[in-house]
């Protein structure tokens, strides 16, 4: 089954869970409001993004960003980015766009996060490159990567270097059904200025747990392809 997907989505309950109070005192910190938002997809090729393109269409980031302010860059999850393709990337797109590079799989699910030094440097060189439209890094998790494993977690994030901004995706449905877990691991985030990702998809509501650890919310949204996902992001 793909992530997030159900076969009815008419039968999952789509009310938002109640904000936790740490969430609110995170919110007050935020000045600016509504100021800056980034809305965009995890990629811009024409065969995920099929009718979108005009006919004739020579470069698709360059009008991708015609009609969106930043981009997810799932393709750095697959692939190591070298620092000129992140400039070539950069130079292609609009001053006031912005760049969400996922943290190359090597990390995340082959090595899961032990002896990643080395990966890490190379990941935050290249994608430094960005500049100004560096939005922010994220770290998508595996799916069975559990609470069992918070040492590595822990030292992942105490040693990423401070100048590139992170986020941090976690799947496993343990981070969120005990509750002294999620405060421990929000702690964390919170101390070392780590997003926490919030994903709103129909079969995992309890990842949409409305959980910040900094003023910026990074929210994800996974499609279960259904009408509902169309009449979802019309009232949003």
């Amino acid at each position: 089954m793909k992530f997030g997907q159900v076969e009815d989505p008419s039968k999952i309950d789509f009310t938002l869970p109640k904000d936790h109070s740490r969430t609110k005192e995170i919110l007050n910190q935020n000045k600016k409001g509504l100021e800056n938002i980034s809305i965009g997809c995890a990629k811009w090729n024409k065969t995920d993004l099929k009718g979108f393109y005009p006919k004739g269409t020579k470069d698709e980031l360059t009008y991708y960003a015609t009609q969106f302010n930043s981009i997810e860059l799932n393709a750095t999850f697959y692939g190591m980015p070298t620092p000129e393709q992140v400039h070539t990337w950069k130079e292609k797109t609009p001053d006031n766009f912005k760049f969400f590079p996922k943290i190359t799989n090597t990390v995340s699910h082959f090595r899961r996060l032990i002896d990643v030094t080395e990966p890490v440097t190379q990941f935050a060189t290249s994608v430094m490159q960005f500049d100004e439209k560096l939005g922010m890094v994220f770290l998508q998790l595996h799916d069975n990567f559990k609470p069992k494993d918070y040492d590595r977690l822990e030292k992942f994030v105490k040693d990423w270097p401070k100048e590139v901004p992170l986020a941090i995706e976690l799947r496993n449905t343990e981070w969120f059904t005990n509750e002294d877990i999620l405060n421990t691991t929000c702690e964390l985030f919170e101390n070392h200025n780590i997003t926490n990702i919030i994903v709103d998809t129909a079969g995992r509501r309890d990842m949409l747990h409305m959980r910040l650890t900094t003023p910026t919310a990074f929210i994800r949204y996974v499609g279960a392809d259904a009408d509902s996902d169309y009449a979802r992001l019309d009232d949003g």
